[in-house]
């Protein structure tokens, strides 16, 4: 970062409580490593609830989904933000009706990823996620871009990993049976080919990260939170 210029101001369109927290505890100790001790770019947060959310998600209703992410992109640019990030990836299902309407840009969470992906070589990647986020094409569009193929968990294991993030990690329940349902998932996906998985939920990397993984993993949370930092500072 040029000497004297000041980080770009962060803004933060949360969802989810455990999510955005991880998030942006992220953001705080990567900028730190590069701009010292406790430093880091200024950043606001906003959320609207997120029994909303899931009432609009559950009805199919994107343009509404859409809706209150604005209202938390307009929010956030009237209190000084100059980028937007969003820590859930279910909602950027929403994204492209966000987009052309925002008053700021945004960095894409599985953009991020997936050149994350194609930066490692990753050739075949399974996606985990919440059911609506793992039946959708916000992975798959991404990581088509860079050739990756992709592998999504079976209809039995999106109920269950669903049910495990909506009934017992959005509420910071970490429970020994669903690490382990979802350790087995990822165990799968290897034996089918891949090489790598995505935590696509942001509360999946508060369970599974690389040191209990049969695959190494790509962390969507703490993947988008660098990349903030890198895009703040300018870097």
């Amino acid at each position: 970062m040029e000497s004297g210029k000041q980080p770009k101001h962060i803004g933060i369109v949360a969802c989810s409580s455990e999510g955005a927290a991880l998030c942006y505890r992220t953001i705080c100790i990567e900028a730190s490593k590069l701009l010292g001790d406790h430093a880091h770019p200024e950043i606001s947060l906003h959320s609207l609830s997120l029994a909303d959310y899931v009432n609009h998600i559950e009805n199919d209703d994107w343009q509404s989904v859409a809706d209150m992410m604005l209202v938390s992109a307009q929010k956030l640019a009237q209190g000084g933000a100059e980028f937007l990030i969003c820590p859930d990836n279910t909602i950027h299902q929403a994204f492209s009706l966000v987009e052309q309407q925002s008053p700021l840009p945004w960095l894409h969470i599985a953009e991020v990823v997936a050149r994350q992906a194609r930066e490692r070589n990753f050739q075949k990647v399974g996606i985990t996620g919440t059911r609506w986020l793992v039946e959708s094409d916000v992975y798959p569009a991404k990581l088509s871009q860079y050739q990756i193929d992709h592998l999504v968990p079976k209809e039995n294991e999106r109920c269950e990993i669903n049910r495990i993030i909506m009934d017992e990690l959005v509420y910071g329940e970490f429970k020994s049976k669903g690490i382990i349902y979802c350790q087995n998932t990822i165990k799968r996906m290897k034996q089918e080919g891949c090489d790598a998985v995505v935590l696509g939920c942001t509360e999946i990397p508060l369970i599974i990260n690389d040191g209990n993984s049969a695959l190494p993993t790509l962390d969507s949370t703490r993947l988008l939170a660098k990349e903030a930092v890198r895009f703040a500072i300018g870097s």
